[in-house]
């Protein structure tokens, strides 16, 4: 069970990379006249969005494989679920996001996305709280 846990910290990790640094692309979109440096950005941002799919999935897999071999105990779990389905649902926000970069109807600010940048940060301040300390 420690390599399935390691392997979930992985996946997790290399997500949440993907998660901090997906918005900060937006910030830059959300800010740039020139087409050519646009369009290079909007790359970026699709080639990093499809690259933390399977991330996300792993992620997911390897946490349900613990669940299933922990068993489901304590409300901690219960409160790091619910966090996570808010992860998932930041995480489909973003493709959003990028489709309507792509289609040239962005409707924030970049000061916007900087404030949207700072969720998956709470969320994994959160998480790693719950489920070190677990505190109920």
């Amino acid at each position: 069970m420690l390599w399935v846990k390691a392997l979930h910290l992985v996946f997790v990790v290399s997500w949440f990379a993907g998660l901090f640094y997906l918005p900060r692309i937006y910030v830059n979109l959300a800010m740039e006249p020139q087409p050519q440096a646009y369009a290079r950005l909007l790359l970026m941002a699709q080639k990093l969005y499809r690259f933390m799919q399977p991330l996300s999935i792993l992620a997911l897999a390897f946490g349900l494989w613990l669940w299933l071999g922990f068993g489901f105990h304590g409300g901690w779990l219960h409160a790091k679920l619910t966090l996570v389905a808010l992860l998932l649902g930041y995480h489909h926000y973003c493709g959003k996001l990028l489709k309507q970069f792509a289609a040239r109807q962005n409707r924030h600010s970049h000061r916007w996305y900087r404030w949207f940048n700072e969720i998956p940060v709470l969320l994994l301040f959160a998480i790693v709280i719950l489920v070190v300390t677990k505190p109920f």
